[in-house]
């Protein structure tokens, strides 16, 4: 979901594994040139999700070990949820609408929550979308923990299904402070 620490929560997990970090949203505006709110309103939503199934192809074809972070609304196409979960190992960081309305109430960047009422937005739109994360996930991780404890439990999760070394965690495990989602 938006909001939901995808971006935060990677960039930590990238760092701590010594990986690279690329979150979705900017390699789509890299391409595009412009920010994603501007091409929503001048191509509109399905413009732009033609270009992020394109870009989401392309980084699960690309070699290497490396942490992404997808818009919240990639899963809204089954190509897309399927790639991700055959070529990735999938986390959703599951938050309820109230506490993802709490972090992003004064946002201005997100296309889909400029309106009238956006707590009902993301209520409407985590009824749509929470069935498709999951059936895309691997691991569902409950996001209502600091930054720190979420990464710490994503990889403990990856680490106990043999995706990441233990070794690698055991080094990296506690180097970050405490903080909370939307600091």
């Amino acid at each position: 979901m938006p909001g939901g620490g995808k971006s935060t929560v990677g960039r930590h997990m990238a760092r701590q594994l010594g990986v690279d970090f690329i979150d979705s949203d900017a390699v789509i505006e890299q391409r595009i040139g412009m920010p994603i709110r501007s091409f929503f309103d001048r191509e509109g939503e399905a413009r732009f999700r033609d270009i992020e199934s394109e870009v989401i192809a392309e980084l699960m074809q690309s070699a290497g070990e490396r942490i992404i972070a997808t818009g919240g609304g990639a899963v809204l196409r089954e190509a897309n949820r399927e790639t991700l979960h055959r070529h990735s190992t999938v986390l959703y960081l599951r938050s309820t609408p109230e506490e993802l309305f709490r972090r992003l109430r004064h946002d201005r960047q997100r296309p889909l929550l400029q309106v009238g009422d956006p707590l009902a937005k993301l209520r409407e739109l985590h009824a749509q979308r929470d069935p498709l994360y999951r059936r895309t996930a691997h691991y569902v991780l409950e996001a209502g923990r600091s930054v720190h404890g979420l990464v710490n439990m994503a990889l403990m999760q990856l680490e106990l299904a043999g995706v990441v070394d233990p070794e690698r965690v055991a080094a990296t495990v506690g180097a970050e402070p405490p903080r909370t989602l939307g600091e």
